[in-house]
């Protein structure tokens, strides 16, 4: 199977969602996915000061083992759809 923008054992994702927690304070859950929104790459930060600067950049290589699968046909459309426009008007360094 080869993957949207496959890169050995990784694979490129963009970033499609920046939520926070509702469980904990000052944790944002960025989700970052494949192009074509069948899978997505989680990644929970916390903010633990104002002075603790962690740059979020529009793209990352995700290891394909840490990839989990979108199913609901809705989100994966999303997903796809954001991800695509993500990739066309940014550099996967690019810092959001």
């Amino acid at each position: 199977m080869n993957m949207p923008d496959q890169l050995d054992d990784n694979v490129r994702v963009w970033l499609v969602e920046r939520t926070y927690s509702d469980d904990e304070q000052n944790l944002i859950i960025l989700t970052y996915a494949t192009t074509d929104g069948e899978q997505y790459y989680r990644k929970e930060r916390a903010l633990t000061s104002f002075t603790d600067v962690r740059d979020t950049t529009a793209a990352v290589n995700a290891d394909l083992d840490n990839l989990g699968t979108v199913d609901d046909p809705d989100l994966q459309e999303r997903y796809a759809a954001e991800a695509q426009r993500m990739q066309e008007i940014h550099e996967p360094n690019d810092v959001i």
